[in-house]
C-alpha cells in the first residue's frame, strides 16, 4: 500500500513493451465506484470478494501481461496461478514519508481507506510484511532507489 507498485508497474510495462493491468482500477471499473466508495458502501469483506473474482478471471481470460494488485491481494487462492509475484519491499518509514511528500500528496492518502489512521495502517503493514514474502518469488528493495534501477533488478530477477 503505498509503495509505488502502480508508477513501477507502468514503468516497467513502457520499458519493456509488455501490457500492464491494475487490479484495483479493474475492480472500480467493474463496479463503477472508486475503491474508497466501495469500501464505505459494502465494506472490506465485499471488496475481497471482488479481488477473489478479478483474479479468478484473470486466471481465465489474461496472459502475458503485467498485473499490479492492490495491497490485500495476496490473500486470493489462485495468486500462484496468475504468475511470477514480485513484492517490491520497502520500510513502513519510507512508504509513509513517500506519500506525505508525493506533489499530491492529499489525493494518493485520500484513496488509500486503510491508510486513514496512521497507527492501524503501520498495524495493518507489520501483519502483512511476512505474508507478502511468504508468497512472493522475488523481492526487490525499493528503498533510495531510481526507477531504472528497480526496473533492471525485476528484470533480471524474473530472467526478462
Amino acid at each position: 500500500m503505498g509503495v509505488g507498485k502502480g508508477t513501477t508497474a507502468r514503468a516497467f510495462a513502457k520499458e519493456y513493451g509488455v501490457y500492464n493491468i491494475d487490479t484495483d482500477d479493474l475492480i472500480e471499473s467493474k463496479e463503477n465506484k472508486e475503491i474508497k466508495k466501495i469500501f464505505e458502501k459494502k465494506g472490506e469483506a465485499y471488496f475481497r470478494e471482488c479481488e477473489q473474482q478479478t483474479a479468478d478471471w484473470i486466471e481465465k481470460c489474461v496472459t502475458g501481461t503485467l498485473i499490479s494488485c492492490g495491497g490485500g491481494f495476496y490473500k486470493v487462492k489462485n495468486l500462484k496461478k496468475l504468475g511470477t509475484v514480485v513484492l517490491l519491499d520497502a520500510s513502513f518509514e519510507w512508504i509513509h514519508n513517500r506519500l506525505k511528500t508525493a506533489k499530491n500528496s492529499k489525493q494518493k492518502l485520500a484513496k488509500r481507506p486503510l491508510f486513514q489512521d496512521q497507527k492501524k495502517a503501520k498495524k495493518l503493514y507489520g501483519e502483512r510484511e511476512k505474508a507478502y514474502k511468504k508468497v512472493a518469488d522475488v523481492v526487490v528493495n525499493v528503498e533510495g532507489k531510481e526507477m531504472e534501477e528497480i526496473l533492471k533488478e525485476i528484470a533480471k530477477k524474473c530472467k526478462i
